[in-house]
Order: C-alpha cells, then structure tokens, then sequence
C-alpha cells in the first residue's frame, strides 16, 4: 500500500512538474524586453490570426527567431546537465560532485580559449568579429576540449580503481586548464578577452533558430542513452561489491557512466558555454520533491526539474524592462549555492 501510495505521489509530482515547464515556457515566449500579451503569444505558437494584425509579423519573428529556441535551449541545456550531474552523484557516491568536478567544462573552456585567445595573435583576426562562422567555430572547439578531456578521464578510470583518486586527477585536470587559459588571457589582445569573457558567463541565447535542430537531435539521443543506464545506477546506490554480486561489471558500468555523463556536459557547455550549478543542484531538489533514490524515479524527475529550474534562471536573467540581460550563471549560482549549502549541513546533521 505504501509503495503504491509512493508512486501515485510520485506521478502527482512529476505531472505538475511537466505542467510548469508548459506554463514557463509560455512565460518565457511572451516576456522580455518586447513585451507580448500571452493571449497572442499562444495564437501565434499555434498558428491562429492574432487580434493585433501590426504587431503580429513583428511578434512572430521575435518568437520564432528568439524566444523559442533560446525557452527550447533553457529546457534541453537544463535537463542535459541535471541528469549528467545526477550520473556522477551516484558513480563517486558523492553528494558535491557535479558536471564540473571531472574538468570536462574546463576542457570545453580551454578549446574556447585556444580558438578564441588564439585568433587573434596568429590570424591578426578576432574570432568574435567573424559572426556565424566564429559561432561554430567556437561550439566545435569547446565540444572537443571537452570530449578530450572526457577521453582522458575515461582512460583514468580503467586504470584507477578508487573513486577518489579519479575526483582528483579530474580537479588537477581543471586547475591545469585554468592556469593555460590564465597564460593565453596575459598575451592576447582585450577584445579576445572580453569575447571570451563573454562566452565564460553561459547564455542560453546563443543557440540560434538554425542550431536548434541539431543541438535538441544530439541531446535527445544522449539522454535517451542515459535511461538505459537505470539499473546499473542503482545497483551502483547499493555498493560496489554488492553490485558485483549481483552480476554488474563495476568497472564497464563507470566508464559507461562517465561518458553519458561528460558526452552530456560536452554538448551542452560546447553551444551555450559553461553553466554553473544546475547540475549539482537539481538531483538534490529532486531527491527532495520525490523523496526517493530510486533511478527509474529520480532520472526522470531531474530531466524533468532541471528544464523548469532552468527555465525559472532564464526568465529572471531577461528581467521584463531591464537593459541587455543578467549573465545566466550568476542567476543559477544564486539559486544553486544555498543548494549546495543545505546539503552540506543536512550530512553534518545526519
């Protein structure tokens, strides 16, 4: 009965998670610097003749160009990084690690870095001044500065059998990255370092109408992939040697969830740059909102919790009326940081 009562709480949970998620992204869709009566934002959506007939072709171009694919990025980005930050929570039974503990950000930050610190002293052309093509440049190099650094890791866990001293190769992984990013910053020109500046602060505005197909194909496929890694998850939740009893090669399950994991970060920093906490913080609010560890739940639940808490940053980072936007990472670390924090005094308390 108990068990039961669980999952019907559970489904109750997930519906209206997914009903938020509908709600926000129409928010998302109608608020902004262009204000647009809900009403006509949904006619448009839905392709019915909006009551206003001259602001209706400006409204759709504002919507179908802008607004949809950067709620779309918001949802897609939002649910890529919780579920990878839930993977490796549960692969190092630590509560703290998240999408950039294994360096896999760094390494997505050191191809920018390389590509766009770089262009401008060798080629005497800023990378940032060369508009779609710089675009895809950059998202090709953050993806493989990631992926290598993925590679990397990968190789270290087939060598290494302690969790912790992969945690560790993947921090000195970082603060080697960081330290070649700092050399680059000191000889290169200020408008490569504001350019990078730039894509360092995250912005789920810079995946355009064009790249939307191809970012929601890649990330729809790897998420897919990540759900048949359920079981392997929570054989995992019991303990190494318990999961060997039971049948798991231990160390084919890790790499297997390493990769999900850092292929996961890879995409989402390579097309909208490094994004802080989301990752870290989601599978905890979601352990709270379902209370339970069980994957066939919770995998679901922060996919699902991720994309409203993302949609939730994106809208407060396009403040209705303010100039420009917030940069989307200092929105998320103000929400993430007491996260990380509660969690923190919960395992003192326990």
């Amino acid at each position: 009965m108990n068990r039961e009562h669980s999952i019907l709480s559970s489904t109750a949970v997930m519906v209206m998670t997914f009903i938020g998620i509908i709600v926000m992204f129409v928010i998302n869709i109608a608020m902004g610097s262009v204000p647009i009566p809900v009403e006509e934002a949904i006619r448009i959506v839905i392709g019915q003749p909006t009551q206003d007939t001259e602001m209706s072709e400006i409204w759709s171009s504002i919507i179908f160009k802008t607004r949809i694919p950067q709620a779309m990025t918001a949802i897609i980005a939002g649910a890529g990084l919780s579920v990878a930050g839930l993977e490796m929570q549960t692969v190092f039974r630590n509560p703290l690690a998240g999408p950039s503990v294994l360096g896999v950000s760094n390494g997505a930050s050191l191809g920018v870095a390389l590509l766009i610190l770089l262009s401008g002293a060798i080629g005497g052309k800023a990378m940032s001044s060369l508009g779609l093509y710089g675009n895809v440049a950059i998202t090709v190099a953050a993806a493989i500065g990631a992926i290598t650094v993925m590679g990397v890791i990968a190789m270290v866990a087939r060598a290494v059998k302690g969790n912790v001293t992969l945690l560790i190769v993947g921090v000195m992984i970082g603060y080697i990255a960081n330290a070649i990013i700092s050399i680059l910053k000191y000889f290169s020109p200020p408008e490569d370092i504001h350019a990078y500046t730039i894509w360092g602060l995250g912005s789920f505005a810079s995946v355009s109408a064009s790249q939307i197909g191809l970012f929601a194909g890649i990330m729809v496929v790897l998420l897919a992939a990540a759900m048949f890694l359920v079981k392997p998850l929570n054989m995992l939740l019991l303990g190494e040697n318990y999961a060997q009893n039971l049948g798991l090669n231990v160390a084919q399950a890790k790499v297997c969830i390493i990769l999900s994991s850092g292929f996961l970060v890879a995409i989402c920093t390579a097309f909208c740059g490094p994004i802080s906490f989301l990752g870290l913080a989601v599978p905890h609010l979601a352990r709270g909102l379902f209370r339970t560890a069980d994957h066939r739940i919770i995998m679901p639940a922060s996919l699902l919790t991720g994309a409203l808490l993302a949609l939730a940053c994106n809208l407060i980072a396009r403040i209705p009326g303010a100039e420009g936007a917030l940069p989307v990472n200092s929105v998320t670390s103000l929400i993430g940081a007491p996260v990380v924090i509660w969690v923190i005094f919960s395992n003192r308390r326990r």
